[in-house]
């Protein structure tokens, strides 16, 4: 086996320009082609015994081209360029047949590109001896804790993907992206009784992956803990989020910061652009330029460069993310948030994102709560996008006179994404493991709708 993997041509950036330039001699006026090529590597571990292996490799390649205001986008696994001619006349003879898109074209010039030191690649593809020890000292260490009575196994996995785009209007960039994560999931109790629990971590550069006698040691810890657990009363009480599930409350924030929703007039933050919607203090950034982040980037989707954001500065909305589509339809210019999958169109989205963490430790955050909730686990979801309406199942422990009590489940934290993000105070745990990452948060005035 290789020890790193590389896209099915010499040069993917010299391909995608001969494809450029075939949509040209077809007819386009403007035209980009991205190209995705990778692969990757899992093992699944349950009991001490390998369930599966999965190897997989992919190469795909997206075209879109614009004929005037209209385009269309045709994708293809195939490489030989003899081949790109005939693939270049079918997407325009299908832009010809759409209807305009008044915001949907190329931009005229794109800046040319930073040397970013983004360091996301380190050179290591494991083997599958590799993978199953991983795993296998995961759901060990899970499995070894008192308490723990099964195991739904652990994996373990590795991919390398090379990214690479060409434009009409001169752009021409590649990046490529390693990627090592483990998972573990134990069970606890017995019958209708039983509980199950997780940890996972993830890293672009192997020596920065957990090690799996903790990942194992958390799962089965988790798991044991929250047998028994209770349904509370109904009532409005203080709610601390556990790191794993705060993130869903940026990602909420910048669902309704989406400049695609804005511009559809689908946000409830829609008319917000420069007011306070968080308590003074808090920053949410985005940045795309972190040395090893997991979703690190020299350049968007649409070939622009990429920089960082202050998306929230001091609880005040400063920016929406923007993709040239969504930036046209509200007056304003991309700020190189673009995503897109090979066969399809850009769209705005987040890179690595956190909330700036506060002064505060987990525990001084309780300290004063006399009854609340802390969450480790979100089910289900009900948001209204339009009004910021939160319902959510949740489960965790019961917070008492300032301390982690029993475990609860069965209850759903309501109330308005508005009124939360206003009165959100962080911890001062930050770790970056996951793309959207968070400390652990207080959220005061949550109803709970329990027994």
């Amino acid at each position: 086996m290789s020890a790193t993997v590389e896209p099915s041509v010499a040069d993917p950036r010299e391909a995608l320009a001969g494809l450029v330039a075939a949509a040209r001699a077809a007819g386009a006026d403007a035209a980009d082609a991205m190209l995705a090529a990778g692969a990757s590597l899992s093992v699944q571990m349950r009991l001490g015994e390998v369930e599966q292996v999965e190897r997989s490799e992919a190469f795909d390649i997206g075209l879109r081209v614009f004929v005037g205001r209209r385009q269309a986008i045709v994708s293809t696994t195939e490489t030989d360029p003899r081949g790109f001619a005939a693939l270049a006349e079918r997407a325009v003879a299908m832009a010809r047949a759409v209807p305009e898109d008044p915001f949907g074209f190329l931009p005229d010039m794109v800046p040319s590109l930073a040397d970013l030191p983004l360091d996301m690649d380190d050179g290591v593809e494991p083997d599958v001896g590799a993978l199953a020890a991983r795993a296998r000292r995961a759901e060990e260490a899970a499995r070894a804790i008192p308490g723990v009575t099964n195991s739904e196994g652990a994996d373990a996995g590795w991919q390398r993907t090379v990214i690479a785009l060409a434009a009409s209007n001169g752009f021409s960039g590649t990046y490529t992206r390693s990627g090592h994560s483990l998972s573990v999931t134990a069970l606890a109790g017995q019958g209708t009784g039983m509980e199950r629990d997780y940890d996972y971590a993830s890293a672009t550069h192997l020596s920065e992956l957990d090690e799996p006698e903790t990942l194992g040691r958390n799962a089965g810890e988790r798991a044991v803990r929250r047998l028994n657990p209770i349904r509370p009363a109904t009532a409005r009480l203080p709610v601390l989020y556990d790191p794993r599930v705060a993130g869903s409350i940026l990602g909420h924030l910048t669902g309704a910061a989406n400049g695609a929703s804005v511009a559809r007039g689908t946000s409830f933050l829609r008319e917000s652009m420069g007011q306070r919607i968080m308590a003074p203090g808090l920053t949410v950034r985005d940045d795309p330029t972190r040395p090893r982040g997991p979703r690190s980037r020299p350049f968007d989707a649409e070939g622009i460069p990429t920089a960082p954001l202050a998306i929230v500065e001091d609880g005040v909305l400063q920016h929406w993310l923007l993709d040239w589509r969504s930036a046209r339809q509200l007056g304003l210019a991309s700020n190189g948030r673009a995503s897109r999958a090979v066969g399809g169109p850009p769209s705005p989205s987040t890179t690595n994102l956190w909330l700036e963490p506060g002064a505060l430790t987990p525990e001084a955050l309780m300290a004063d709560i006399a009854e609340g909730l802390y969450v480790t686990e979100m089910i289900g979801s009900s948001i209204n996008a339009t009004t910021g309406d939160y319902s959510r199942g949740a489960s965790g422990f019961m917070i008492r006179n300032g301390e982690l009590a029993e475990p609860f489940s069965g209850v759903t934290l309501a109330g308005n994404l508005r009124e939360m993000f206003l009165h959100i105070t962080p911890a001062n745990d930050l770790r970056f493991r996951r793309g959207t990452d968070s400390p652990t948060l207080r959220i005061d005035g949550l109803t709970m709708a329990g027994a």
